[in-house]
């Protein structure tokens, strides 16, 4: 069995919830010649420094985030794809100990190794893939400027706008926040840029 990050000890000792099943769920991934990192203040288990797997605390449940899940062959039909633009990631979600089942979880992670063992990469969606909300586009039609400084961003920041307004499901929550990114969308920064 790998060596234990004591990070990842610090970050068991302060959960409030899920611990039992992150301490089961930590032996078996470290027992899949893992290695055991703190990242994005999860406990992160990768594979010749490729990011494998992530166990996530929620509030109904606890979960792993396979990377690289759309690849992964689903014999037992429990991998997850938490939303339509999860385009790589998929869980495998647990709501209690008992349903942590060694055996079938080894196979999955043992299938995500064989994923980075050969180099295999998901295919993303192109930006242009993404419909644009109307209430955007709208905008975009409306004020040249705001269109050329939209069409100047880095596909990424292109993506984060659009599945932000797509995300509200009000016509009047999309225009609003519309209105609210302009001014970010035409210094030419991301959503999440400040």
């Amino acid at each position: 069995m790998k060596r234990m990050n004591p990070k990842v000890d610090g970050y068991i000792t302060r959960a409030k919830k899920w611990r039992e099943e992150t301490k089961k769920l930590r032996m078996i991934l470290l027992d899949c010649g893992l290695t055991e990192e703190l990242k994005w203040g999860k406990p992160c288990y990768t594979f010749r420094e490729s990011n494998v797997v992530i166990i996530q605390g929620f509030k109904e449940y606890c979960a792993l985030l396979f990377c690289k899940g759309a690849l992964l062959e689903d014999a037992k039909g429990i991998l997850i794809q938490q939303t339509e633009n999860m385009q790589a990631v998929r869980q495998i979600r647990f709501t209690n100990v008992r349903e942590i089942v060694a055996p079938v979880l080894k196979a999955y992670v043992r299938a995500a190794i064989e994923v980075e063992k050969a180099g295999l990469e998901v295919t993303y969606k192109k930006t242009s893939d993404f419909k644009i909300p109307e209430e955007l586009q709208n905008k975009l039609n409306e004020i040249p400027a705001l269109k050329t400084a939209f069409e100047a961003l880095t596909p990424g920041r292109q993506r984060g706008y659009i599945l932000y307004f797509s995300g509200a499901k009000q016509s009047k929550t999309r225009e609003s926040r519309v209105e609210k990114c302009m001014p970010q969308i035409l210094k030419g920064k991301g959503l999440n840029d400040y």
